[in-house]
């Protein structure tokens, strides 16, 4: 295991010749006994094509000590291997071989789960199409298939929901995504203007534009071994967390309205209102874009400011506590939530789950904690995460109930003495350090995001990758209705509001 370039998550950037290439089975070997114990998580696992092979690169976190595990192998067009499936072994890294799969052509033997994952344009097989994707099937009398989707009502993205029924129960659900794509990750560099590639970090999912921005941000900065000053690292965490204040509330009104409790559902709506309103005090629009800049900000923290958003927070939290009461004592509400969807720990960390779905189940997984960033690697600052135990739609709507008042502590914690600080501007010109890999984690409002960039000898983005939290949690929405009414999948999709523009990218 001493082969492995393990480095702490602070050192964010590796040389490439740093990172040692292993042999398929001493890889296999390894990941093998370092996802056996539950402290290792995958971040990610992704191929860069290199000359006439294809170099594999992976990354393990280790919750734990807050250490990153990078290893490398290659394939080789001339010499084909065997190359046993990790999926079959731990289901946390079927969307990694499955995209590997898709790209490069190279068959997983024993994996359970090879499908394709997004249809991308540079796909190996081009005649492989969306159209005739393989839907598991069970042929019986007694059972029926529902179909939703592609196609939605309202304005969510193409996404298609195939369930088998037993009557009202549903027995399985597959759900395919990969209907529409904007080539993002090839457009990262495609561009060498920093700003357009800012920008292009904002459009990964909308509701997200705060945390992958700034994972971006992150990325170059660590890319060109820029200093950022303590005080812009606390102003992006109070973004971040106005963003996660903002979502949670949103999503709590969507629940609401999904079981018929339209006072939550109006109240929920007007204190979103009432927090995106705060990101545009900001920075001028409501969900943050131009805030977040590589190397400094044109929207410095001012007393102003400071004591717009410590009102408004305050107000949130004052009126969020009363329609959370209400909801959470309401014997309609807690009928249809409680035992609805329930998702085991078990489960969650076999599939990789992330973020506040996975903390409902008891599975503490938290950026914020294990691998901090920014005003959280300051000790007075120091995250527990919250977690439960139950798992269902009960916990998953709690747990955005605790959250929110978590984030509001932080930000008036945050916000309690301000230093007086001369930020530096935004920085888009300064190199970035040639043949290297750089990788950055934050915990989105959904969970773990990753974003892994490459230069090339010219110190050019020559590689991109970007893992949402949805990757890994839209199999959690699968599990979640087994065995549950057909009638209760809206409230379930709900209640862990996943992206399929995240997925699709």
């Amino acid at each position: 295991m001493n082969t492995w370039c393990i480095t702490p998550h602070t050192q964010n950037r590796i040389p490439i010749e740093a990172i040692p290439v292993l042999s398929y089975a001493q890889f296999y070997a390894d990941v093998q006994e370092l996802l056996g114990n539950e402290s290792f998580h995958p971040a990610h696992y992704f191929g860069v094509p290199d000359g006439r092979e294809v170099r594999f690169y992976c990354l393990l976190l280790d919750d734990r000590t807050a250490q990153v595990w990078v290893a490398s192998w290659r394939s080789d067009d001339d010499q084909p291997g065997e190359y046993p499936s990790l999926t079959a072994l731990f289901p946390a890294m079927h969307p990694f071989e499955r995209e590997i799969t898709e790209l490069f052509g190279l068959s997983f033997t024993g994996n359970p789960f090879d499908k394709p994952l997004r249809f991308a344009r540079e796909r190996w097989n081009p005649l492989q199409t969306i159209n005739d994707y393989p839907f598991y099937r069970i042929d019986s009398p007694s059972l029926h298939e529902v179909n939703v989707g592609p196609i939605h009502a309202g304005i969510i993205e193409p996404g298609a929901f195939r369930f088998i029924c037993n009557g009202e129960q549903i027995l399985h659900l597959e759900i395919v995504l990969g209907y529409q794509h904007r080539d993002l990750e090839r457009a990262m560099v495609q561009t060498t203007n920093r700003l357009r590639q800012v920008v292009l970090a904002e459009s990964i999912a909308g509701d997200s534009t705060i945390s992958h921005t700034w994972a971006y941000a992150r990325l170059i900065e660590g890319l060109a071994e820029m200093p950022v000053h303590s005080q812009l690292e606390r102003e992006r965490s109070i973004a971040q967390e106005l963003e996660r204040i903002a979502i949670h509330l949103g999503d709590t009104g969507a629940l609401c309205m999904d079981v018929g409790f339209q006072l939550g559902q109006v109240a929920c709506e007007a204190l979103r209102t009432l927090a995106i309103n705060t990101t545009q005090r900001l920075c001028g629009n409501r969900f943050g874009r131009t805030l977040i800049r590589p190397g400094g900000t044109r929207y410095p923290l001012t007393e102003t400011l400071r004591a717009a958003i410590i009102d408004n927070v305050k107000e949130i939290r004052r009126r969020y506590t009363e329609v959370c009461e209400d909801l959470l004592s309401t014997p309609s509400v807690l009928g249809r939530f409680e035992e609805c969807g329930k998702v085991s720990r078990q489960q969650m960390a076999r599939i990789g789950a992330v973020g506040p779905a996975a903390r409902a189940s008891g599975l503490p997984r938290d950026i914020r904690q294990s691998h901090p960033y920014g005003a959280y690697t300051e000790a007075e600052f120091a995250f527990t995460p919250v977690l439960l135990e139950t798992g269902d739609v009960l916990a998953r709507t709690q747990m955005r109930y605790h959250e929110t008042l978590q984030s509001i502590h932080l930000i008036l914690h945050l916000l309690r003495d301000v230093p007086e600080a001369s930020l530096p501007l935004p920085d888009t010109t300064t190199e970035l350090m040639p043949n290297s890999l750089c990788f950055s984690l934050i915990e989105g409002w959904r969970g773990e995001i990753c974003h892994i960039g490459l230069t090339d000898a010219r110190g050019e983005l020559s590689y991109y990758k970007v893992k949402d939290p949805s990757l890994h949690n839209w199999y959690a929405l699968s599990l979640a209705v087994r065995g549950a009414g057909i009638s209760d999948f809206p409230v379930n999709n709900k209640s862990f509001n996943l992206s399929y523009c995240g997925h699709d990218l």
